[in-house]
């Protein structure tokens, strides 16, 4: 709970050590994962810019959204918590005002899209916006980001560390213009320029000039949400977009369910056998998860999308696979988990830039696996993974929401593995040892779409 009294979610949140639990069969179960953390928060940012007040539907609760929440009240922007019909809590009502306020403190805990797309709004307040952010994110990067808002002419202080903590000097207004910034650290910094562009006094037109740009259906996402809104994003090259300046539209959005979160689930049955289905998934995204229809066909299962709901299940085994995840990097634990249980050793590549997630998730996936017993490798910008038998033991999250569920995945059947803090999952999915726990024992969530419309194979083992 935040400390104006805003709770992210009624569940009880699970702290400390936790067993992960074996399955004792083949799975059969139907899931409803709560919201995007990534649409969640570009709607919060969205809503705060926008011409008139919005209504976020079955939007996420968890800790990065209610950093991002904070964030915008703190900046004198009106969010009510209203209720709605999502299995996971309220709507949430946002009320823009302008220019923002300034003189406060955004603590930004372990939220990247917080501390890259407020450090972009904090430009618009009236005084000074000091972000920080938890001890284990301070590391997180952020140099370029401050490049380039000072190149649209936002004023920083950053003590000369390039990194957070540091101050906005909030002028009430943004320059914008011409600037190139290099992203390839994190896609988030694309993002969160593109998304504050429409209120730059001149828009903005942004290069990316990098050797490689990470999480590109993350951008999509956000030029999508971007023309919802009525702001249309002109791409006259690959790295490259122009932003006009304008009015963004306030409006009502629901929030697709987190198909990256669902990830774990829909491996699950991969791993123990049998089937999952997870509702809700859109016959269209811009999110990275959706590529696990065809990631997770290509390992051996067969995925069916019918009546709005995505099954997955287990084909004769697990193969292994040569990937690049250079698009969908959050996804790399969870097939680095399923890799450890395939046939034949695998190799992903493409995810260099997962180094300055929450931790260094090539180095702690290799580290938590090899301690399991397993057999893996660091690469300059992937991990080879060579399948062995595994054992039980201590699988340290890492203050790491996906690593704490890439280790609920291998204990599914791996006796005694403990993951050493459940309750990193609380950043994106606070609920998720209940639902894995729903999961195991077959039950169906509430609130799917029902089935009677006809079968469409993305693909099939």
């Amino acid at each position: 709970m935040t400390a104006d009294g805003y709770s992210p979610t009624s569940a009880p949140i699970a702290r400390g050590h936790w067993r992960a639990p074996l399955a004792d069969g083949a799975l059969h179960a139907t899931v409803t994962v709560p919201g995007s953390k990534s649409l969640t928060n570009r709607e919060l940012i969205l809503a705060a810019l926008a011409d008139g007040p919005s209504r976020l539907i079955a939007p996420l609760h968890s800790d990065d959204s209610a950093r991002m929440i904070d964030a915008l009240r703190s900046l004198g922007v009106g969010i009510e918590l209203v209720p709605g019909t999502g299995l996971y809590g309220d709507d949430v009502e946002v009320t823009p005002v302008w220019p923002l306020g300034g003189e406060t403190v955004v603590d930004c805990g372990q939220a990247g899209t917080v501390m890259r797309f407020v450090a972009a709004l904090s430009g618009f307040a009236r005084g000074d916006v000091t972000l920080t952010a938890h001890e284990s994110a301070l590391h997180r990067p952020m140099g370029a980001m401050i490049t380039a808002l000072r190149d649209v002419g936002v004023d920083i202080d950053d003590g000369g560390r390039w990194a957070l903590p540091f101050i906005v000097r909030g002028h009430g207004h943004v320059r914008g213009g011409e600037v190139t910034i290099d992203a390839s650290a994190s896609s988030q910094f694309v993002s969160g320029l593109l998304l504050a562009a429409p209120r730059f006094d001149v828009g903005l037109h942004l290069v990316h000039a990098g050797e490689r740009l990470p999480s590109i259906p993350h951008i999509d996402m956000t030029v999508e949400s971007l023309a919802h809104r009525g702001v249309h994003v002109e791409r006259p090259a690959i790295g490259e977009w122009i932003v006009p300046a304008g009015a963004l539209r306030g409006k009502d959005v629901a929030i697709e369910p987190d198909l990256s979160n669902a990830a774990p689930f829909l491996a699950a049955a991969m791993v123990a056998g049998g089937s999952v289905s997870v509702t809700g998934w859109p016959a269209h995204s811009t999110q990275p998860g959706a590529m696990l229809t065809d990631i997770l066909s290509l390992m051996g299962a067969r995925v069916v999308r019918r009546g709005g709901a995505l099954t997955v299940t287990a084909g004769a085994g697990i193969q292994g696979v040569d990937l690049d995840l250079s698009a969908a990097g959050e996804l790399a634990p969870t097939i680095f988990a399923l890799a450890a249980f395939a046939e034949s050793p695998s190799t992903l590549h493409g995810i260099g830039h997962i180094r300055g997630h929450e931790t260094d998730r090539i180095a702690a996936l290799v580290a938590e696996l090899r301690g399991l017993g397993g057999e893996a490798h660091e690469l300059a910008d992937g991990i080879r993974i060579v399948p062995r038998p595994l054992h039980g033991g201590t699988w340290h999250a890492h203050h790491d929401h996906r690593m704490a569920t890439t280790g609920a995945l291998i204990g599914l059947v791996v006796p005694d593995v403990e993951i050493d803090d459940i309750g990193t999952t609380a950043k994106t999915m606070p609920e998720f040892p209940q639902i894995w726990q729903r999961m195991l024992d077959g039950d169906s969530a509430e609130g799917g779409e029902g089935g009677g419309l006809a079968e469409e194979t993305m693909r099939a083992s």
